[in-house]
């Protein structure tokens, strides 16, 4: 054999001989069920912050519990989405000045230099469909639409003048969740998961459930990781049949066949990662072996049928079919076992006008209608349990509406409407070290534009991480050649609202 085929012969042997030899330790020395991604879940939270403020990750062990930044005053989210964008002046954001300025032609102050999803020419104003009253010791605006929220008023901070610079659905579900309006960056509930890690090895770290019949506009998207490993994604559940789809084990394979092809597979995922040190490798394993621990205990964790009857009276519950009430329910009990993110999505807030259930004085009060009760009685069961200290609960939609009626292609919907709205919309956050029974923000006497305590996407992010126990500033990661963040080059904490 020639001598430089005997080299390339002795480097090839060597390049095998490591190989092998690195498989053979990845395999013998972490606990054989492919224990290099999840082995050692259960340990405790290291110290995971470097002098820059950097979270330093353990590419071996993805999930395991961290500390953020500095103490955190909420060590779980709820966010509860209610996309397509509830309108603000039927249900927080009292403009008795605006009834006096019902049915008439819109100023063209507010129409000129503006851009607007559908409203073509001059359309006419729009007074409010809703009752309002103030409510709790706060003195809070509620419509009539929410009798049951009105009771636990007390308990939220209002945002009252949140800006956003994307007026269609899919852009600005992905601003509010992302942080871009373009696709491809991680959702909040990713970050979150990213910097903290999960509490609990046998569930997912960020939970979605979705509920109104269809998934938001941006689709699973504002759930994604983005260019975070895949492991942070959001897990869909679902709250009736199969938690999750493809959960349980084939026909003919028993728990066991499954447990050994899992060991199998991991074995050699350890062996190719030891090569290539390519981190999806570890979020495949990470994602093989929760799937297989979560067919113990996401079955129990989701089944809402044991809950007795006083907590399905106070939700609104039913287990016979799907509804938000039921999510809502979920997201306590999920949160209650140490999930640390549970996004829900609810559709159906659309309201042009353009349809009855599309109106603000009809599908608006049905959409109510399912909302109210569950919300109310999620911030009471919290805080009833104690929970409601470290879980920090969101409420929003993408944008708001306008105070004139949609007159699309110029002509005026044959139901009332309003269009999509930027300059000015509610939203309210609860527990999880924000103040009780605060508003910040003001709009003008129509609820057109935010005249004090303007507050962007950016912001309310900000105050999330914030109250995660991170300085959104630096919290980064590292992409493309820069570091990447979640409010990008914007945002400040609202500092406003914590207690």
């Amino acid at each position: 054999m020639p001598a430089h085929h005997n080299k390339l012969f002795e480097e090839a042997q060597l390049q095998q001989a490591a190989y092998i030899t690195r498989r053979l330790f990845f395999k013998d020395s972490l606990l054989g069920l492919g224990g290099l991604a999840l082995g050692s879940m259960l340990g405790s939270c290291s110290d995971s912050v470097s002098q820059n403020g950097i979270i330093e990750r353990d590419p071996i062990h993805p999930l395991l519990p961290r500390a953020p930044h500095f103490a955190p005053r909420a060590k779980s989210v709820i966010y509860l989405h209610m996309a397509g964008a509830p309108s603000q002046l039927e249900l927080f954001d009292y403009k008795p000045d605006l009834m006096k300025l019902d049915g008439q032609s819109c100023p063209p102050s507010l129409l000129e230099g503006k851009k607007f999803a559908f409203i073509r020419g001059v359309p006419t104003m729009l007074g409010p469909q809703a009752k309002f009253a103030q409510r709790g010791q706060s003195g809070a605006w509620v419509s009539e639409h929410l009798p049951h929220f009105a009771d636990v008023a007390d308990e939220v901070s209002f945002l009252k003048a949140v800006q956003t610079d994307q007026f269609n659905h899919g852009p600005a579900q992905m601003l509010m969740h992302t942080g871009s309006a373009r696709a491809g960056r991680p959702s909040m509930g990713a970050w979150a998961t990213y910097g903290l890690g999960s509490e609990n090895n046998n569930l997912p770290g960020f939970v979605v459930l979705t509920s109104g019949g269809r998934f938001p506009d941006a689709g699973k998207s504002v759930w994604g990781s983005g260019f975070l490993p895949s492991v942070y994604q959001g897990v869909q559940c679902r709250s009736e049949g199969d938690p999750v789809l493809f959960l349980q084990d084939p026909a003919g394979i028993s728990r066991d066949l499954r447990k050994a092809s899992i060991e199998a597979i991991n074995q050699s995922n350890a062996a190719t990662y030891a090569t290539f040190q390519d981190p999806e490798i570890i979020s495949r394993m990470a994602q093989y072996e929760l799937a297989f621990r979560m067919q113990m205990s996401v079955p129990d964790v989701m089944n809402i049928q044991d809950e007795p009857a006083y907590i399905h009276e106070l939700y609104g519950s039913d287990p016979a079919k799907p509804s938000l009430a039921n999510n809502i329910l979920l997201a306590r009990k999920l949160v209650e076992k140490g999930v640390r993110f549970v996004q829900l999505y609810d559709w159906g807030w659309d309201t042009h006008g353009t349809s009855e259930d599309g109106a603000i004085d009809y599908g608006l009060i049905n959409k109510c209608k399912t909302m109210d009760k569950p919300v109310a009685a999620l911030l009471l069961d919290l805080k009833q349990r104690g929970l409601l200290e470290d879980t920090l609960v969101v409420w929003g939609g993408e944008f708001g509406r306008t105070p004139m009626q949609e007159n699309r292609d110029g002509k005026q919907n044959p139901f009332k409407g309003r269009d999509h709205h930027t300059e000015a919309f509610t939203m309210w956050m609860a527990g999880g070290g924000i103040q009780r029974g605060t508003s910040y923000g003001e709009t003008d006497e129509i609820g057109y534009s935010a005249v004090s305590g303007k507050t962007s996407t950016y912001d309310v992010q900000a105050t999330m991480l914030h109250q995660l126990g991170f300085d959104h500033e630096r919290f980064t990661y590292p992409f493309q050649g820069r570091s990447f963040r979640l409010t990008d080059v914007h945002g400040k904490v609202i500092q406003d609202i914590i207690a």
